[in-house]
C-alpha cells in the first residue's frame, strides 16, 4: 500500500508557526469523513480498511493569535494492492541446539530472528511455510521457544506445509513419539488443515494457492490415486483461477544434497495439467530456482512449471 505525505504549504500569520495533521477517512465521494484514530503524523500509510473509500488530511496551523485549519482535497479512490507473500523453510533451530544461543543464533546458523525480520519490513499480505518450520521434531515447547518469537510475528498471515522433522519421533525438545506432528498441528491449528492430511488449498488476491504434504507415508501415499493425488486432481478441477502456485517440502528437483525426487511426479503432472505457474519447495537448505519444466523434466517455456528451491529460512 501506498504512504501519503502532507505539506504544510504557505500560511501567513506571526511567527513561529505550529502545524498540527489530522488524517481522515471519506467515503468515495470525498464526503462523509470521519477522523483516523491515531493518524496525525506527518504521513499516512494506506491500509485495507481504506479500499474503496478516500483520503483527505487536515493541517491546522497555530500560532500565539490563535489556529486555523485547512483540509486537502481527496485522494482517488483507494484500490487493493497487488498480494505479496514472502515463502521460506527449514526454519527455526531447536532450543537444544548449540548454535541457538538464547535465539541469537550465531556467525554460521540459526538465522531465524534476522530472516523473521526482514519479512516483518516487508509488509506481506501472506507467509508460505516450506516445512521443517521447527527442528529438530517440532515439539511444541520447541515452537514455544524458538519458531513463535521469531516467524511466529506473522503467525496471523501463515499458511504452513508440513516437513519430514514435523513428524520426527526424537533427537529434539518435546518431541511427539507417536509421529502425528502434534507440536506442529497444535502450534498451527486450523491454518495447517486437516491433522490427518495436511493438505488444503485457499486463494490469495487472484491466485489459487496449494498445501501439499510430502510426507506421503503419512497420508497414505503420494502415487496417482492415493488419496493426496486424487485430492490434488479434484481441487485443481474445481478452481480454474488464471494463476496456481503449490508449495510443499521435499523438491522434486534439485541440485542440492537430495537432489531430483520421482516421488513428487505425480503431483507435478497434476499441475502441469492444469496450467499451474509456480511450485515452491524446501528440504535442501539453499536456493535455487529453475526453468519452467513438463512432467518429464523438460523445457517447457510455454506452459511448464518454474520450481523455486527455498530451505533458507534460518
Amino acid at each position: 500500500m501506498q504512504t501519503l505525505s502532507a505539506n504544510a504549504g504557505s500560511w501567513s500569520g506571526t511567527l513561529p508557526i505550529g502545524f498540527a495533521y489530522q488524517w481522515r477517512r471519506c467515503d468515495s465521494s470525498g464526503g462523509g469523513c470521519a477522523d483516523i484514530n491515531g493518524a496525525s503524523g506527518q504521513s499516512y500509510m494506506v491500509g485495507s480498511a481504506d479500499v474503496g473509500l478516500t483520503i483527505r488530511v487536515t493541517v491546522t496551523g497555530s500560532n500565539a493569535a490563535g489556529s486555523s485549519g485547512s483540509s486537502s482535497a481527496p485522494t482517488s479512490v483507494v484500490t487493493a494492492a497487488d498480494p505479496v507473500v514472502g515463502a521460506a523453510g527449514d526454519i527455526a533451530c531447536d532450543p537444544a541446539d548449540s548454535n541457538y544461543n538464547g535465539g541469537l543464533g550465531t556467525v554460521s546458523a540459526c538465522h531465524t530472528r534476522a530472516v523473521s525480520d526482514l519479512l516483518l519490513q516487508s509488509h506481506l499480505t501472506g507467509v508460505l511455510g516450506l516445512g521443517d518450520e521447527q527442528y529438530e521434531c517440532a515439539g511444541l515447547s520447541a515452537f514455544a521457544s524458538s519458531y513463535d518469537p521469531t516467524w511466529g510475528r506473522l503467525k496471523s498471515i501463515t499458511y504452513p506445509a508440513p516437513g519430514n522433522h514435523e513428524y520426527q519421533t526424537s533427537g529434539g525438545t518435546n518431541c511427539d513419539a507417536a509421529g502425528n506432528a502434534a507440536g506442529y498441528y497444535t502450534y498451527f491449528g486450523a491454518a495447517a488443515g486437516d491433522p490427518s492430511k495436511g493438505y488444503y488449498s485457499f486463494d490469495l488476491g487472484t491466485w489459487h494457492l496449494i498445501a501439499l504434504n510430502a510426507s506421503c507415508a503419512k497420508v497414505g501415499g503420494c502415487a496417482a490415486g492415493s488419496p493426496e493425488e486424487v485430492w490434488l486432481k479434484n481441487d485443481l478441477a474445481a478452481h480454474t483461477n488464471r494463476c496456481t502456485l503449490a508449495f510443499w517440502h521435499n523438491p522434486r528437483y534439485s541440485s542440492g544434497g537430495v537432489g531430483n525426487d520421482s516421488t513428487y511426479s505425480p503431483f507435478w503432472q497434476d499441475l502441469y495439467n492444469a496450467n499451474a505457474e509456480l511450485v515452491l519447495v524446501a528440504h535442501d537448505h539453499e536456493y535455487e530456482r529453475f526453468s519452467p519444466q513438463n512432467a518429464s523434466s523438460g523445457l517447457d517455456t510455454a506452459r511448464g512449471i518454474r520450481e523455486f528451491v527455498v530451505g533458507t529460512g534460518g
